[in-house]
């Protein structure tokens, strides 16, 4: 989805962003930050990988992605992600980013793309192997505290992101819920997720620069 924002023919290819949904689906909070991110003079993607659906709770969307299984989503987002890869005249390394589950998805993407620019992470993390190298900036935002995000994990996450290369910023919210970026959901606090989308806005234009 999006439009390409103009440009001179000297000037760098502007950065695609592809932003990969939460555990409850393709919802409209998520289209509403890629038109954000668009504003902004990016080229964002929003695949589907549920296949359209969408879920009210955490606990359905949990319940559908064990059904799929991690290894499918990942497989469908390596597949969404594909054509975008394929050098074109107008080609540009990606930036990788996701909600919660999605952030998940999009570590394991970018951690494996070599030619990777960032990493945007909103709500959450995943696992980082023994042997993971990359040298990308890398932006984590996240509630203080987190009940799917909690400080054990969040410092041993950060110290193998740090291990592996990565240049890491991590933003804490305190009293926020888990998915506070989003308007529908009881999670949301307008104060943190406004801060997180100035910080994140602001983290992509240096990306960019």
């Amino acid at each position: 989805m999006g439009t390409t924002p103009v440009r001179r023919p000297e000037e760098p290819p502007v950065a695609q962003i592809v932003l990969f949904h939460s555990a409850y689906g393709l919802r409209p909070a998520v289209h509403a930050a890629a038109d954000r991110l668009q504003a902004a003079g990016h080229r964002v993607h929003t695949p589907d990988l549920y296949d359209g659906r969408i879920f009210d709770t955490v606990e359905e969307g949990m319940a559908y992605r064990d059904e799929v299984t991690n290894d499918e989503l990942l497989r469908r987002a390596v597949t969404a992600v594909a054509p975008l890869l394929a050098p074109t005249e107008d080609s540009a390394s990606l930036v990788y980013a996701g909600l919660s589950l999605g952030g998940a998805i999009a570590q394991n993407l970018a951690l494996a793309d070599e030619s990777a620019r960032g990493l945007l992470l909103l709500h959450g993390t995943s696992d980082i192997r023994e042997d993971a190298t990359t040298g990308i900036p890398v932006q984590l935002h996240v509630a203080e505290p987190d009940p799917f995000e909690p400080e054990d994990w969040l410092n041993t996450w950060y110290l193998g992101m740090v291990k592996a290369g990565a240049d890491v910023e991590v933003h804490r919210y305190r009293g926020a819920g888990h998915l506070y970026t989003d308007p529908e959901l009881p999670d949301y606090d307008e104060e943190a997720a406004e801060r997180t989308w100035a910080v994140a806005l602001d983290f992509l234009a240096e990306l960019d620069g």
